[in-house]
């Protein structure tokens, strides 16, 4: 298939760029748990950047992109459920969407607050409610770099939604995948920044080659990430976001040990805003069962769910 960016895709991503310009810096110095802005929320909103999916012409892929770009700044926004979920359920909601696994409902949810929507996946349905304010706890210490709530339990009385377990389940794997990668990208640069600064020995750290040969294996787990992806977001078929969603998980893992590693002390620390992108892909990669989870899910496209 062909994966190069159509012209709106490019116009539309440009745009995105323009709006994006005043929340690219990270915070520094004492950088917080996590950086989110509302005015980035409501400029999303207003400009429809989530609403792409809605367009025939544009589809999945350029809501892919969408999340992908977002997902490389230093702030969270909500974009991955509301833009690829949102238009399956065609529903308008005033908060964000916030997705949860029937198994995992203990897990800490992103972006839960109170007026959330929140879409279930069971095991044999999906489900939704609007989450009141004494459904759930706010963990404002908790160390994912993502606004996070927990679910006192799982309210009795929910609306049956009709969007399909498998489907609900693949598209929440592509936006991961997508989201992944976009925090990936941002990590890296973060990286990339500091050891071509920070200098050792009188050298800056970026001319070492043991440490260049890392940074470009993790540069190619992300190009990895990113293509499998959007490969994904074509057709959102099960098997492909399984797989992109597995991948992702792994790279996430392996890419936030080396990228704190290459910090030394200060990747231990608040004083660099690194932990504004690995952290979040900390949670991210346990989501859906994590690696074993994705790679369930990719068996089953291929075999068949097991018997017994």
């Amino acid at each position: 298939m062909d994966l190069s960016l159509t012209q709106d895709q490019r116009v539309i991503l440009d745009a995105l760029d323009a709006m994006l310009r005043p929340w690219e810096s990270a915070p520094i110095h004492d950088a917080p748990l996590f950086a989110s802005d509302h005015a980035l929320d409501r400029a999303l909103a207003d400009a429809g950047f989530l609403e792409v999916a809605n367009d025939p012409e544009l589809g999945t892929v350029t809501a892919a992109l969408v999340i992908e770009r977002l997902a490389r700044l230093p702030y969270a926004t909500e974009a991955a459920a509301s833009a690829l979920v949102g238009p399956v359920l065609g529903e308008e909601t005033a908060g964000p969407m916030c997705l949860v696994d029937a198994r995992q409902w203990r897990r800490p949810v992103r972006y839960l607050r109170e007026g959330a929507r929140v879409v279930l996946l069971e095991d044999r349905g999906v489900s939704g409610f609007t989450a009141s304010a004494t459904q759930f706890r706010a963990e404002p210490e908790a160390l994912f770099a993502y606004p996070v709530a927990t679910l006192h339990g799982l309210p009795e009385v929910r609306e049956p939604l009709t969007i399909d377990p498998m489907q609900l389940r693949a598209r929440w794997q592509v936006g991961l995948a997508s989201e992944c990668a976009g925090l990936l990208a941002g990590a890296l640069a973060s990286v990339v920044s500091h050891v071509s600064d920070r200098k050792q020995f009188g050298r800056p750290l970026a001319t070492f080659q043991a440490l260049r040969h890392r940074l470009a294996e993790a540069q190619v787990r992300i190009n990895g990430t990113y293509w499998l992806a959007i490969r994904a977001a074509a057709d959102c078929d099960s098997g492909n976001a399984a797989l992109a969603a597995l991948h992702a998980a792994e790279t996430a893992r392996i890419c936030t040990y080396d990228f704190h590693q290459f910090l030394g002390a200060m990747g231990m620390t608040l004083e660099h805003p690194l932990h504004l992108w690995t952290y979040r892909l900390k949670l991210l990669a346990g989501e859906l069962g994590g690696v074993s989870g994705h790679a369930r899910s990719v068996a089953d496209a291929l075999w068949g769910p097991a018997s017994g």
